[in-house]
C-alpha cells in the first residue's frame, strides 16, 4: 500500500516570518486520522529567514533528528550546544527533560527537517550529538535505532536515509515494512505517481521499490522495521 501526501495538503504554522509545514498533528492541528507512522510523531519541514527561530522551550522523551538543506542552524541546550549546517546530522534525545532554542545562524533562509521519534525508554538521561555525514553515492545512512548509520536513535528498528539523484537516476528503496518518503528538493516517480517538492508518501509492505528522478532531487526517508508500541 502507498499513501501519497501532498505538500498544499500539509498543515502550516506561520508565526514572525516563519514558516512550517507539518506531515502530521502538531500544536494546534489535529486530525485524528493523522498523529504519526511507524515511530515518527512529528516531521517538520522548517523554513527560517536569518536570526529568527525559537526560544528556549522544553521537550521530554523524544529523539529529535534535525536534518539541515539550506543555511545553518544554531542549537543551544542544557546538554549540547553547536551550529549545523548541509551535511550535517543532529540529534538531542530528551529523555528526562530538556530545554533547547534554535535560531538560523546565516545570512539566507535556513531549512531544516526535523523528526520527533518516540524512544524505546521514557525517563533516560537526555543526551546531544551533532556530527558530519560523509557524502557517499546512493543512500547515507544517517540514524539507526540498531547500531548502524552515522547517529545512534534510542528507537530501536528505525532509521534516517538521504539520497542525492541527478536526473534520469534511479534508486530502490530501503527494504524495510514501513517507509516515509519524503521529497526535499525536485521532482521524483513512485509508482504511477510524480512527486514534486515537498510530497511525502507512506509506504506499508512496499520496501524496495524503484524510483526515478525526473530532476535533480534530494529524498529523505524514514524506515521501520517495527509495528508501532501497543497504546502509543
Amino acid at each position: 500500500m502507498i499513501e501519497y501526501r501532498l505538500a498544499q495538503d500539509r498543515f502550516r504554522t506561520l508565526a514572525e516570518s516563519r514558516a512550517t509545514f507539518h506531515s502530521f498533528s502538531f500544536g494546534t492541528h489535529y486530525d485524528a486520522t493523522n498523529v504519526g507512522f511507524g515511530s515518527l510523531v512529528a516531521h517538520n519541514d522548517e523554513r527560517l529567514p536569518p536570526g529568527t527561530g525559537y526560544a528556549d522551550h522544553p521537550h521530554a522523551d523524544l529523539e529529535i533528528v534535525t536534518w539541515v538543506l539550506t543555511g545553518s542552524l544554531r542549537h543551544t541546550s542544557t546538554v549540547g550546544s553547536g551550529v549545523i549546517g548541509p551535511g550535517q546530522v543532529q540529534r538531542l534525545s530528551a529523555g528526562s527533560g530538556v530545554v533547547h532554542s534554535e535560531v538560523a545562524d546565516s545570512d539566507e533562509e535556513t531549512r531544516f527537517l526535523q523528526a520527533w521519534v518516540r524512544p524505546d525508554e521514557d525517563g533516560l538521561a537526555p543526551g546531544y550529538l551533532a556530527t558530519e555525514v560523509p557524502r557517499t553515492e546512493g543512500w547515507i545512512h544517517v540514524a539507526d535505532g540498531d547500531g548502524h548509520g552515522v547517529v545512534p536513535l534510542g528507537s530501536t528498528g528505525t532509521s534516517l536515509h538521504a539520497v542525492d539523484l541527478g536526473t534520469g537516476q534511479r534508486v530502490d528503496l530501503p527494504n524495510a515494512p514501513r517507509l516515509h518518503v519524503f521529497v526535499a528538493r525536485g521532482q521524483v516517480m513512485l509508482g504511477e505517481r510524480l512527486l514534486e517538492a515537498g510530497d511525502a508518501a507512506r509506504l506499508v509492505d512496499e520496501g524496495g521499490r524503484a524510483v526515478k528522478a525526473e530532476a535533480d532531487s534530494h529524498l529523505v526517508v524514514w524506515a521501520f522495521k517495527n509495528p508501532p508500541s501497543p497504546g502509543r
